[in-house]
């Protein structure tokens, strides 16, 4: 069993069901050149007559599998491949012999390429013995560095050893940073300026943010000079301006000194953290930087004007200027700058002690690290190209933007194979591919191949009409002014081909509905995928996609026409699938789904609103009480008064009753006359028939007593004025009130003199009453 299940899947894989084919996706095709920008894969058939009539010159294109299992010959097959011509190839250097090297081969070559087919071409790289080294030593003059600068003023002897070691041809420049020279980063008082440093240090110079004080030597006497007038200086804050000091080390290559071949190193020397762009804003800087070179007396002069570089910025400066960068720092900034060095190709970071004195063989590690591995990339590349890098080495790094090989000996010769394609029509586009931290380059010039180049007999000029009407271009016709057709037939009679194509569309819309070919003014329909012909007057119908059942079109007990089935007698349904028969829809009365739906495979179809089984019921339609107007039967009146027998006697049948049966759908209307109708209505067969039961006696309401009402209000009345005119009475009482008590408070505040009235006379007769005793 085990082996037979081997076999199997060996037979299948060899069928190539476990690897995926060839496919040509195809839009809309009207030539040879339409063809081969669909896809890698569509070739075009040249073939005369390859297609038949009607038959779409479409079908011309397709894989090659697929064209020659049609019938088209190899020889008429047009597929465009892509062709490489190397246009410029010097041979590798193995040793550095005062002439300019070559590390990289070819270095100029020319892809035409077919859209979408990729192609794969080789690069070689080899290290060349003894490759000039620049080495610019930037170093942090900020107070914490006061010991290791008086280290690495002497450590000139050993730096030159260890670079000679590597080549002979090794020349060291010297830079000097701090940060910029406004608040908060540097105290501007301006004594501070001029000795930033604490204390009363001697040896203190000037706050500045970047200078260069040695361009690129050979002479170590020189660097000695130059190195021990250096003295330390100071800021404020902790992080300094080390990017702003590399980026102009980098762009400022003409004061620096960079030579055109050499391996190009910065060594970063600090114990801080870096500001970056962004910081500027803490002291009103805003300006971004513009990553040009602002240097004059070996003073960057911009570094009050200017932002911070982002790293972003400095990475690519850095990469475009072919400079590697080492970062020396301590180990407690140690992770910041390997942070710094994920976003930076081409750089290492190592761990200066306390005082700097590893300094050189932290240098010599660093260079070994970075010259021994190669990785190639590109620069810009054009819109909808795509370059991929395999490495052939020993250790190689898998990714796909970038070819890595790490571990390369001098002299060992390694290569990368790199994979180009692209995505659209192109002319003339170019991009360059370099090592990273190497002068060397690769130009590749890539055009596309959007043209279809055939070969079409002589003696095929009569194929397109026998009158010489058009000619023969990669197998189809292309037809002279006034006339059209597949092979140029038709005449269009004095007619503009818009007119004709316009008589080919339904509706404004497609052109024989992209199912035929407008021939003379007439739509010529194609054939079908299962090899039936398109019909009608635009190619609108097909009999392949109707509706299925059972995986068979129309159930098999019909025939498809035009998208809808016609079934055989005894069937129904959208897919033929069932047997007529109304069984199931006949109701108690023995009427069909109650006049309210149509019966379709034993079953009711109700119409919108009724609910099946039967459609008897409605829960979403307006309440008939309400739409049906019945006051003008038995009763004489309601708005249909005049013309009942047009308005209500074909929807509406009515009988009067002395009562009607208690149920849920009992009615109750008021008329003209206010008095309420009370009646019940039964739904007949069909959807707006109605039967109702009409009860004699009204509801109406008893007349007003008019005596009731006229002594009511008079009562009303004479209740409301005496109400008035007590509140009259209380407003009149309390007004009274307030000002005797106002008087009464201001006659308690008066004062009366007291004085004799001179006119005033006591009395002087005194009169007794002589009857009177005393007693």
């Amino acid at each position: 069993m085990d082996r037979l299940q081997f076999l199997l899947l060996l037979l299948m894989s060899s069928n190539g069901f476990c690897q995926q084919g060839e496919v040509c996706s195809k839009s809309v095709i009207e030539s040879c050149d339409d063809c081969i920008k669909s896809g890698p894969h569509c070739v075009w058939c040249q073939q005369l007559n390859f297609t038949k009539k009607g038959e779409q010159e479409a079908a011309r294109c397709d894989t090659k599998a697929q064209l020659i299992a049609r019938g088209c010959e190899m020889d008429n097959i047009i597929s465009p491949q892509n062709t490489i011509t190397i246009e410029k190839k010097d041979p590798l250097s193995t040793s550095f012999d005062q002439e300019e090297p070559v590390q990289l081969s070819p270095q100029k070559i020319n892809l035409i390429l077919r859209p979408g087919l990729p192609t794969t071409f080789s690069v070689s790289f080899r290290r060349v013995e003894g490759y000039p080294v620049d080495l610019y030593y930037l170093m942090d003059l900020s107070y914490s560095m006061k010991d290791d600068l008086a280290n690495v003023q002497g450590l000139g002897k050993e730096l030159f050893e260890a670079l000679n070691k590597i080549t002979k041809h090794a020349q060291i420049g010297f830079g000097a940073f701090v940060d910029k020279t406004v608040l908060p980063y540097t105290n501007t008082n301006k004594e501070k300026l001029q000795n930033p440093c604490d204390g009363n240090d001697q040896q203190c110079q000037a706050a500045f943010g970047y200078r260069h004080v040695l361009s690129m030597t050979s002479s170590e006497n020189e660097y000695k000079e130059k190195v021990a007038k250096q003295s330390i200086s100071g800021n404020l804050d902790s992080p300094e301006g080390s990017l702003d000091a590399m980026m102009q080390a980098a762009v400022c290559g003409d004061k620096v000194g960079w030579r055109n071949s050499s391996t190009r190193l910065i060594v970063l020397a600090t114990d801080a953290g870096f500001h970056m762009a962004g910081d500027g804003k803490l002291a009103g800087i805003l300006e971004p930087n513009d990553e040009q070179c602002h240097m004059e007396n070996s003073l960057y002069t911009k570094s009050s004007d200017m932002d911070y570089p982002s790293v972003g910025q400095l990475a690519m400066q850095l990469e475009k200027n072919n400079i590697q960068p080492i970062f020396a720092v301590t180990k407690t900034v140690e992770n910041v700058y390997k942070q710094l060095s994920s976003m930076i190709p081409k750089s290492e970071v190592g761990v200066l002690s306390s005082d700097s004195k590893n300094v050189v063989e932290l240098i010599v590690n660093a260079y070994s690290r970075l010259s021994s591995k190669v990785t190639v990339t590109h620069d810009n590349l054009p819109d909808n190209v795509r370059v991929f890098y395999t490495p052939i080495c020993d250790n190689s790094i898998k990714g796909n933007i970038r070819g890595v090989c790490e571990n390369v000996l001098v002299g060992k010769k390694i290569s990368f194979n790199v994979t180009v394609t692209a995505d659209s029509c192109m002319e003339n586009k170019a991009f360059i591919i370099r090592p990273l931290g190497i002068k060397d380059t690769l130009t590749v010039t890539l055009s596309t191949n959007c043209k279809c180049q055939c070969n079409d007999p002589v003696e095929s000029s009569s194929h397109c009409t026998e009158n010489g009407r058009g000619r023969v271009n990669c197998g189809i016709c292309k037809c002279n002014e006034g006339y059209v057709g597949q092979f140029c037939e038709c005449d269009r009679g004095g007619k503009d081909e818009r007119s004709l194509r316009a008589s080919c569309q339904r509706q404004n819309g497609t052109e024989c509905e992209g199912q035929g070919d407008c021939v003379c003014g007439r739509c010529l329909c194609h054939t079908s995928e299962s090899g039936k012909s398109y019909h009608g007057d635009y190619c609108e119908c097909d009999d392949d996609h109707c509706e299925k059942f059972q995986n068979q079109l129309c159930g098999g007990n019909g025939k498809c026409n035009c998208g809808k089935c016609e079934c055989n007698p005894g069937y129904d349904g959208s897919a033929c699938h069932c047997k007529k028969s109304e069984e199931s829809c006949l109701t108690i009365n023995n009427t069909v789904c109650y006049g309210r739906g149509t019966c379709k495979c034993n079953r009711c179809e109700c119409k919108e609103g009724y609910q099946r089984p039967l459609c008897q019921t409605c829960p979403s339609c307006p309440d008939p009480c309400s739409v049906h107007q019945i006051t003008v039967f038995g009763f004489d009146s309601g708005p249909f008064k005049k013309n009942c027998s047009l308005a209500c006697s074909k929807s509406l049948h009515h009988e009067m009753v002395d009562s009607i049966p208690k149920s849920s759908n009992e009615c109750h209307q008021k008329d003209s006359q206010g008095c309420w109708i009370n009646f019940k209505l039964d739904q007949l067969v069909g959807e707006d028939n109605y039967n109702a039961l009409i009860q004699k006696q009204r509801d109406c309401p008893e007349p007003p007593s008019v005596i009731a009402i006229i002594g009511g209000s008079i009562a009303s009345v004479a209740l409301i004025g005496i109400i008035l005119l007590m509140l009259i009475k209380l407003l009149l009482y309390m007004k009274d009130l307030k000002e005797f008590r106002k008087f009464e408070n201001e006659k308690k505040k008066s004062k009366w003199a007291e004085a004799d009235n001179p006119l005033f006379q006591n009395a002087t007769t005194t009169v007794a009453n002589p009857t009177f005793t005393g007693e």
